[in-house]
């Protein structure tokens, strides 16, 4: 294509349809209001299908039980349990109580059973609901086999975190603050360069993880120590949250947010284990446990706090995966979103947003030139605001059919006085009145501008005619 055939087409706006034209003649800031209304929308939607749907009535399934002993005990437990609660226990076996116990502390059992020496083992401080729940329901299953268990807590929660909490809601800080930084980047900041992105992602990760920290432990007193760990873990996960959601900007523009609360939010909380374990949630998000970025911090958030769950090697992974895809999304995402933009251009092609966005640039244009003169006041090309003279301003209002030289029209009849005719002026920068509601086509409200009369100043003319300082 030749460059004359490039500007012939670039010029050529292709037509649109019914609805974009009829959206275009509302009020340009009503345009904006709509264009906007698919957030609040979506936000209710998630919040119904992920947090209601997901918490609304969790139940126990698949339980794992660690029993001290042989097989044959485990297997019959696990028939009393099932006749009891079928499908809620899944029992396994574990040779020694130090084993089994280890297990529990991992997070990888509810609890463990010694029925040797009555006793459950529990873990508050990896799961508060499950080390609450599960040894109240083997109780009465485990009495009627004539055994009266003790219940001991491997790792309490201090009285500062009474319910567990504290990792939930760091994982949520640092997954909001990791997508919203990302995410104003992917709206405001597409031309900007890769190493631009990625710096501000890696700064606003260490003062969201600072601000994060400090008011969690010294101000608010839910944590106790670790401020050097937690500031570095937080600083990780938000940089590679930002990375992800970076990435995937490219691809959906101003949307960003669709995909990075669905992803980040709305599945990655419910999924966590940070309210519940991934043994009492349904499907899918009992199964997205294994691959969502609040399982990976929370996890790692309790290993920190209170040495339990399964260690660092399963969070490091998810990070530096999430990292990675981000990277990969960025650098092809960045070739999509140039040649995508180049066509756009080429083809003559705008969106609803952009046009709304300059519509509404000269409304608040045309209204500002309009306020200024009604206090006979205008504004040059330069963006400086001057002063009208007389005669500037008589011949300004003979264009308009405004003239104030004579009280009376030519007809006889009396001239209306400077409130009417400003009054007059304001409703006649577009003559299509519009809707009340809706708006005029052109932008402009019916009603009168209210303004507060200014105080103009006039600076004293040199003899040259030109004013002064």
């Amino acid at each position: 294509m030749t460059r004359a055939t490039a500007d012939e087409v670039g010029t050529t706006k292709p037509p649109v349809g019914r609805f974009r034209r009829w959206y275009s003649t509302l009020h340009p800031s009503l345009q904006l209001i709509g264009l906007q209304l698919w957030l609040p929308l979506f936000f209710i939607v998630g919040f119904c299908l992920c947090y209601i749907a997901a918490f609304h009535a969790p139940h126990p399934h698949d339980v794992p039980i660690a029993v001290v002993g042989s097989s044959s005990a485990a297997s019959s437990l696990q028939s009393d349990l099932d006749a009891a609660q079928p499908g809620v226990f899944d029992v396994r076996s574990y040779d020694d109580l130090d084993e089994a116990e280890e297990a529990v502390l991992r997070g990888h059992v509810a609890v463990a059973v010694d029925p040797a020496d009555s006793r459950i083992s529990k873990a508050s401080a990896h799961q508060y609901q499950v080390s609450a729940l599960i040894p109240a329901m083997l109780t009465p299953v485990l009495a009627s086999e004539g055994v009266t268990p003790v219940v001991a807590d491997l790792a309490p929660l201090p009285a500062y975190d009474e319910y567990g909490t504290v990792s939930l809601y760091l994982m949520l800080a640092w997954c909001i603050g990791g997508y919203m930084v990302a995410m104003f980047i992917g709206l405001m900041g597409a031309p900007l360069r890769h190493r631009t992105r990625v710096t501000v992602i890696v700064v606003g990760a260490a003062v969201i993880s600072l601000v994060t920290n400090l008011l969690a432990g010294p101000v608010v007193g839910a944590v106790q120590g670790h401020f050097g760990e937690l500031a570095l873990l937080g600083w990780a996960w938000i940089v590679a949250i930002g990375l992800a959601v970076n990435g995937i900007s490219y691809f959906v523009g101003r949307f960003v947010a669709l995909p990075a609360m669905i992803v980040f939010v709305f599945l990655s909380m419910p999924a966590s284990g940070g309210a519940y374990p991934a043994w009492f949630m349904p499907q899918p998000f009992a199964a997205l446990n294994a691959v969502v970025v609040g399982s990976g911090i929370t996890e790692m958030l309790k290993r920190v706090l209170y040495d339990v769950g399964p260690g660092y090697g399963r969070g490091l992974t998810m990070m530096a995966s999430y990292a990675v895809a981000g990277v990969v999304l960025m650098l092809v995402g960045k070739r999509w979103w140039e040649d995508r933009r180049v066509r756009r251009i080429v083809e003559g092609r705008t969106t609803m947003f952009a046009d709304a966005q300059n519509a509404n640039r000269e409304f608040l244009m045309a209204e500002r030139d309009e306020v200024l003169a009604r206090h006979g006041l205008v504004s040059t090309d330069t963006g400086s605001i001057t002063t009208l003279s007389d005669e500037e301003r008589e011949a300004l209002e003979r264009e308009h059919g405004h003239s104030h030289s004579a009280t009376r029209s030519p007809a006889g009849r009396p001239r209306p006085s400077d409130q009417e005719a400003a009054r007059a002026r304001a409703v006649d920068v577009d003559s299509d009145r519009g809707d009340m509601v809706l708006g005029a086509p052109g932008g402009l409200e019916n009603e009168e501008l209210s303004t507060r009369p200014v105080r103009v100043v006039r600076a004293p003319r040199s003899p040259g005619g030109t004013d002064q300082g």
